[in-house]
């Protein structure tokens, strides 16, 4: 019995002290979504005070703020009040509840008046002081309190640690859809082997035979509409040879009339790079469906554009276009100062399915400037070709 006695009386001690040893803050009615607080606070539960802050301060979100000035204030009501030191505060409750939703009324002029929804959260911090407890260094994979003052119960504690970067708690950013399935479905366009010093020479190379070949084209290509229809240029490096092979969509409108314009192809891209001991090799192949590549479809759309159509005709007629050769899908998109207007703005169009996070999917992608009497726009077509 007196063992039990003095079991109780020290769960009774240690919760007092659990008390004294918390110190919680509270903020309400802010005026932002639940979901946004709390993809913030599920990268700061569980870490020290001063970890807190530097992470509060460098992250992006809008929500970070109001977050921020609720831990200063439970961090300055622990050092006021209770005398604790910052240095051992650690955040060991981080939660947020859905407040009420304030509904306003937008005035507009004839009665187009309409309400708008504002909602509210409600956000509750809770540090905790480790210095009370046995001394022991916390041994962690990223270092959260890997400081020999930071201390923490022998064997349970609620003190948690979650990693930023492994816990699933970033945001997706966007990615290029052919970066990111090579090595899967996506082959790369540039096959040669260099040493690191020589590597930033051999992507210039590449840059400038790609430079070459397309304003040859451009200039001897005889079509009014503007499209060069080159859909690709594959390059190969060897010791002794460097092989082109140039997928283009209307092979017949540059050899035309001159049967020898692949050769004078080649020796402009030789006199630009200065080849001496290399040979160069150049091939052309021919696409079945032209339009089914997003390169040659820019240059449509762009050709349209510098003609003053209409975006909306130039991108419906691109689809239709894109819809003979047999795809799935397509978006398309466009920015700038569209139609002339003085503010720019964005616009796309899709049409069927374009799934650019299942890396199974083949998806073709371009980005194309196009220099217009208004200014530069910018085009971005997403096609997505089939499913692997």
């Amino acid at each position: 019995m007196t063992n039990m006695l003095r079991n109780k009386n020290k769960v009774r001690k240690r919760e007092k002290e659990d008390i004294k040893t918390e110190v919680y803050a509270l903020s309400q009615s802010i005026s932002m979504s639940a979901h946004k607080a709390r993809r913030v606070l599920d990268q700061i539960r569980g870490r020290s005070y001063q970890e807190t802050l530097m992470i509060l301060e460098l992250m992006p979100y809008r929500a970070c703020y109001p977050i921020f000035k609720v831990i200063y204030s439970a961090a300055a009501n622990a050092k006021h009040n209770m005398g604790l030191n910052e240095e051992y505060l650690v955040i060991i409750k981080a939660t947020v509840d859905e407040g009420t939703t304030v509904k306003k009324l937008k005035p507009r002029a004839r009665g187009r008046s309409y309400p708008i929804k504002r909602p509210t959260c409600h956000i509750t911090i809770v540090l905790k002081n480790i210095s009370l407890y046995e001394e022991s260094v916390v041994e962690n994979s990223i270092g959260c309190f890997k400081k020999t003052g930071w201390i923490y119960k022998k064997k349970s504690t609620d003190i948690t640690c979650h990693n930023m970067y492994t816990s699933g708690g970033v945001m997706g950013q966007k990615i290029n859809p052919l970066g990111f399935r090579l090595g899967t479905i996506q082959g790369h366009h540039s096959l040669w082997f260099a040493q690191p010093k020589n590597y930033s020479k051999g992507l210039q190379e590449d840059q400038k035979i790609r430079e070459c070949i397309k304003n040859y084209v451009q200039k001897n290509m005889r079509i009014s509409s503007g499209v060069e229809g080159i859909a690709r240029i594959e390059i190969q490096k060897r010791i002794d040879l460097i092989q082109i092979i140039i997928h283009m969509g209307f092979p017949k409108l540059l050899v035309e009339g001159k049967p020898r314009r692949i050769e004078e192809l080649q020796m402009n891209v030789q006199k630009e790079l200065n080849y001496v001991n290399r040979k160069l090799n150049i091939t052309i192949t021919r696409i079945t469906k032209p339009y089914g590549h997003p390169n040659i479809l820019a240059e449509f759309i762009a050709g349209q554009l510098r003609n003053r159509v209409s975006f909306r005709k130039a991108i419906k007629k691109a689809i239709e276009l894109t819809e003979q050769a047999d795809t799935k899908g397509i978006q398309v998109q466009i920015a700038g100062r569209i139609d002339g207007k003085e503010i720019a703005r964005v616009e796309w169009i899709r049409e069927g399915r374009v799934p650019l996070q299942t890396i199974r999917a083949k998806i073709d992608y371009c980005s194309y400037r196009v220099r217009t009497i208004y200014g530069v726009l910018g085009i971005k077509i997403w096609i997505f070709v089939d499913e692997e």
